[in-house]
């Protein structure tokens, strides 16, 4: 018997043994589901990090949700964001259980350790970047009802667009609608049209954006030609957990300026309208958001109109065998029927009028699709294959068909990043692309590009930030001979106290003329158009120092941020006036005048930049605002009066800024731009050439209308339900009478009402 013992207990314990594992193995895994908001406004949070065992993690969705599958047995959560105290949950989960585990996250000063991007190609906090950067979040861009980003992107301060032309601290003028000293990105691939070198702002995807990050500064390192004044990249919004759709719907009036002779032939008031939707979901692996939006302007001048239909869609895929790896594509489609404004019949009963040579009605096709293939490693390492087709179409009536125009563009970036313990990222990449361009306005062209670019970025001592990179690029247009262009950028940041940072950067850019620039030949009214084949590439830098101080007082907290800047052009491009009589002609005519984009030599940018943001309570009413004063210098080095020195279409003086009250279900808000007065022209809009005036009665208008100018936007809300608001928006509150470029007067009162529903 006793022989027999320890046969029978081991036979035992094994049986139990199995028992217990088969029941293991056969038992379902517990799954977690919750949403993460913040504490204070109780505002979903995208993007919290949720790590599981320090080991691995997911990300909230665009509703703050999340759900894990876990093993039964003991887990440590973590729940991570920039910007928020990380919260920790252990747990101790059955089989087949299911929790329900919702997150309260408590904030440090988020505005400083906001997430970003564009900076160094990948997300780091706001503190530690080394340049100066505006964010722009998605509610900002409902709550000012936004039917596209330019008016969004000229309320940003140090910011302005003047007749769809982007400056930051005064980096540029006004170029007649061709070329850009700024490049736009969107998820970080360039978006600017193959012929003209500019942005299609209508075409931007408006209803389905997750951020807006402004880069100030030279930036070419890393993003190369056009990236010479700064970056703007719009980021897409990508599904959570749950499926969220959104229906934005407007419709509004211009109302009658001040001066009844402006609208005199007004026989009603005209109408904006403008609907828009967007969905994101998961589908088991998939990650799909689709956008649409239509658009209709009647518009405010004599025969100007804008008309849009678009159409969006992110596809993702997480592969299932492969762990880390997605593919999928981006596309963004849209028509459109329009016929612009340029310049009015006389100052007085014309100024809201064009000649009738003027109008000249466009349809166009916009298109763009995104392929990409990203990989995560498990060792912090990142592959990243992203490509583009983008196609632009301009088709006019057959009276002005030689305007018609046709640009195709192939572009494709790899890019490798690799963090070593959170102490160094290093970024490596190379970009190429492809452009062709069909017009009888510019003639037939082609163009190619290619590039390598690396940037370094440390982490030192847990306060000191260092970056430095490299990019060198060439591009060749049609059989000329290419051209390169090797530059730097390096930069630091160090956290002096716990809410202080310091900073100072250089970087050098080059921006090459686009084929607009170099081909445009036409005329527009009584101004003429002349190509300049042999415009070179301009190249410039710029240097920065600032302070970037937090502030958490009591229930207020946010930042002030206050940068001194340098920048130098050289070979700058810019159209200018004169005679441009051909050889084989003894004499000019009017025929012979007009512009040309010439590298007028070099010119150099200084002021500063101040910017006070933050969030808080006042008497319980919880409040957000913004403002900022941006000062420019802006000198023409190659003057040969100093009377005559300053570059054209800039001012010394800017300010933005904008507050949001919050009380129950309402919300108040107020935004206001001002800007002085443009201090340089070009003097031929205030001049007669041989006895003709190109803008009737500009000189006096200006002299009485053109002393700097500024707006005020109000907006009032109301939450009817926990899904759905009611919006009422007035623009250009107190009417005001302004211009931008000479011959542009702004939009007078306008008003909107606006219903957004969020299921």
């Amino acid at each position: 018997m006793m022989k027999l013992f320890p046969i029978k207990s081991t036979l035992v314990i094994s049986f139990l043994l199995f028992i217990f594992f088969t029941g293991t193995i056969s038992g379902q895994k517990a799954i977690i589901t919750g949403r993460i908001n913040d504490s204070r406004t109780n505002e979903s949070l995208v993007g919290v990090n949720v790590v599981i065992d320090s080991t691995a993690g997911i990300s909230t969705g665009i509703i703050g949700d999340y759900q894990v599958e876990l093993d039964p047995g003991k887990h440590t959560l973590l729940f991570k964001y920039i910007g928020y105290k990380t919260q920790q949950k252990n747990l101790y989960l059955k089989s087949d259980e299911r929790i329900t585990l919702n997150i309260q996250l408590e904030q440090e000063i988020i505005e400083l350790e906001t997430a970003v991007v564009s900076a160094g190609k990948f997300e780091q906090k706001l503190s530690d970047i080394t340049v100066s950067m505006e964010i722009i979040k998605p509610t900002y861009i409902e709550h000012t009802n936004a039917t596209n980003m330019e008016t969004v992107i000229n309320q940003m301060p140090g910011v302005d667009v003047m007749d769809g032309q982007t400056s930051i601290r005064g980096g540029s003028g006004y170029s007649y609608g061709t070329g850009s000293r700024v490049l736009f990105l969107v998820d970080e691939l360039p978006i600017m049209s193959p012929d003209a070198g500019d942005v299609k702002w209508n075409f931007l995807p408006v209803e389905n954006i997750e951020q807006v990050e402004i880069l100030k500064g030279a930036s070419s390192s890393l993003y190369g030609s056009s990236a010479l004044n700064g970056v703007i990249n719009i980021r897409t919004a990508q599904p959570g957990i749950e499926p969220s759709t959104k229906i934005d719907i407007s419709s509004g009036v211009y109302l009658k300026p001040r001066r009844d002779e402006l609208a005199w032939w007004w026989k009603s008031l005209p109408m904006v309208f403008n609907a828009s939707i967007s969905h994101l979901r998961k589908i088991k692996n998939m990650d799909l958001a689709i956008g649409a939006n239509a658009f209709s302007d009647a518009g405010y001048r004599l025969d100007e109109y804008f008309k849009r239909a678009r159409l969006n869609v992110n596809f993702r895929y997480n592969d299932k065998k492969i762990k880390g790896l997605s593919y999928g594509i981006n596309a963004n489609m849209m028509y459109q029927d329009n016929s612009d404004f340029f310049l009015w019949e006389n100052a007085d009963s014309g100024a809201l009028r064009q000649p009738a040579n003027l109008v000249t009605p466009t349809k166009g096709v916009r298109l763009n699709l995104d392929p990409f293939i990203i990989y995560y490693g498990l060792q912090g390492d990142r592959h990243c294959l992203r490509t583009r087709y983008y196609r632009v179409t301009n088709l006019h009536p057959e009276a002005t068909k030689d305007k018609n125009s046709q640009s195709d563009q192939f572009y494709g970036e790899y890019q490798y990043h690799k963090e070593f313990k959170n102490l160094l990222n290093w970024t490596i990449g190379a970009t190429g692309s492809y452009s062709a361009t069909i017009a009888e306005l510019y003639g037939d062209h082609y163009s190619s590009n290619v590039a390598l670019y690396t940037q370094f970025d440390w982490k030192l001592f847990g306060k000191l930030s260092v970056s430095g990179g490299l990019r060198w690029e060439a591009y060749k247009l049609d059989h000329t001979s290419a051209q390169s262009n090797p530059v730097v950028r390096t930069g630091i940041s160090y956290q002096v106290a716990k809410y202080t940072f310091i900073r100072a950067s250089f970087g050098q850019g080059y921006r090459f003329p686009s084929i607009a620039e170099k081909y445009a030949s036409t005329s527009l009214g009584a101004i003429n158009i002349f190509p300049n084949p042999d415009l070179k590439s301009e190249t410039g830098w710029s240097v920065e120092a600032g302070v970037k101080q937090g502030i958490k007082l009591n229930n207020w907290n946010g930042y002030i941020d206050i940068a001194g800047f340098w920048t130098q052009y050289e070979d700058m491009m810019e159209f200018t006036f004169g005679v441009y009589k051909p050889d084989s002609m003894p004499y000019p005519t009017l025929k012979d005048i007009g512009f040309k984009s010439l590298n007028v030599g070099n010119a150099r940018i200084n002021g500063i930049d101040v910017l006070l943001t933050g969030q808080g309570s006042l008497l319980g009413i919880p409040v957000s605002f913004f403002l900022g004063y941006t000062y420019t210098n802006p000198i023409d080095l190659n003057a040969d009066t100093v009377e005559n020195n300053i570059l054209k279409y800039r001012f010394y003086h800017s300010a933005k800024g904008d507050v949001e009250l919050d009380y129950r279900q309402f919300s108040f808000g107020l935004s206001l731009i001002y800007n002085s007065k443009i201090i340089n022209i070009d003097k031929v809009f205030e001049e007669q050439i041989l006895g003709q005036e190109l803008l009737p009665g500009f000189k006096e208008y200006r002299q009485e209308h053109d002393q700097g100018f500024i707006t005020f936007d109000l907006r009032w809300s109301f939450q009817a339900t926990k899904s759905s608001k009611f919006a009422f928006i007035v623009k250009n509150l107190f009417n005001r009478e302004y211009m931008g470029r000479p011959g542009d007067i702004q939009p007078p009162m306008n008003m909107a009402l606006q219903y957004v529903l969020k299921i």
